[in-house]
């Protein structure tokens, strides 16, 4: 059974991506490196959730780890 995902944060983190990298979006919160999986979740039951950016652009990625757009943050941060 999967452990509950620790809050990084109470907001979104903004990251540059470029287009066509491939990133991992920390889904544990236990990552040194947030928004983005530095294997901290060994054990966990969660996994990080992959995606390539689209273009190169700056994108606000969740750091609650509650949001219901993964990765990106939808305000849910708000409502803790």
């Amino acid at each position: 059974m999967a452990e509950d995902p620790i809050p990084a944060q109470l907001g979104p983190y903004e990251i540059e991506v470029e287009e066509g990298k491939r990133y991992a979006w920390c889904r544990c919160g236990r990552s040194k490196k947030q928004p983005l999986c530095d294997g901290s979740h060994k054990d966990t039951g969660l996994e990080p959730l992959l995606f390539t950016a689209e273009k190169t652009e700056t994108l606000y990625l969740c750091g609650c780890k509650d949001t219901g757009d993964e990765p990106f943050c939808d305000g849910s941060h708000l409502m803790m």
